[in-house]
């Protein structure tokens, strides 16, 4: 498999603009609080609360709004209620996407999901259509910067990582969804770009016609770009840095 995917998505969400920032933070905030809410503000007990910092700390999001949303999150007096789920379907050129959710309204968002697909030139499908073609492993992402790539690697391997890969100015770690918490916590004296659980394809459709890679570029903005959607996974091999400069 290749992290390069999932690096470069993380690099295109920061480079958004200010108003596209403050939608992600919105989103990362949601996460927080359902995750604190869910399994509580422990972060020795709640995994996926410490994968949500992780998450939300990457993008600046200032340690006191994570500190407040937890908080309420927790509260006697929380009236959110927020449903999770995924969608899957076909995308422009019959590029495989899963699409995670998080909502108050599933009618709202099956009806613009479906919208977003067919205008897409796509098509929603039923749950299990395009999912047997990934699997779920934790990738961890870690800043280059004044680190050596062998003790680094050294590292993850003893800590149970299923693959190493260097990228850019990343450390990309890849590991078994069993084997993922652990592995994490090991290498928690690292500074952490990214830690989540992902969607990782079993193989990538590599699209080189620009006109292609941009239809599929544009259909990932809109669906990132709706309140729901949490995170969107796809069999794509795009280079988004290339197409930094034709946006």
């Amino acid at each position: 498999m290749s992290g390069h995917s999932r690096w470069s998505t993380i690099k295109r969400k920061k480079e958004k603009s200010d108003a596209q920032k403050g939608k992600i933070f919105t989103k990362i905030g949601r996460e927080l609080s359902v995750a604190a809410r869910e399994g509580g503000s422990d972060l020795n007990v709640n995994f996926k609360l410490r994968e949500c910092i992780i998450k939300a700390r990457s993008f600046n999001v200032p340690n006191e709004n994570i500190e407040r949303i937890i908080k309420k999150a927790v509260s006697s007096d929380n009236s959110e209620n927020y449903e999770a789920f995924s969608y899957e379907g076909y995308g422009p050129s019959g590029v495989a996407f899963i699409v995670d959710i998080l909502t108050d309204n599933r009618n709202r968002t099956a009806a613009n999901l479906r919208r977003y697909f067919d205008r897409s030139g796509g098509n929603l499908g039923t749950p299990g259509c395009v999912s047997f073609m990934f699997n779920q492993k934790g990738v961890i992402i870690i800043e280059k910067s004044g680190l050596s790539e062998e003790v680094v690697m050294t590292d993850a391997i003893e800590a149970g990582a299923a693959d190493f890969q260097v990228e850019d100015e990343v450390f990309v770690i890849i590991a078994e969804r069993k084997d993922y918490e652990n592995v994490n916590k090991k290498l928690k004296k690292y500074r952490f770009i990214s830690s989540q659980l992902s969607m990782v394809p079993d193989s990538y459709i590599k699209i080189n016609d620009t006109n292609t890679k941009n239809s599929v570029l544009n259909f990932i903005d809109i669906l990132e770009n709706d309140d729901d959607v949490q995170d969107v996974w796809h069999n794509c091999e795009l280079n988004y840095a290339s197409e930094a400069d034709n946006d």
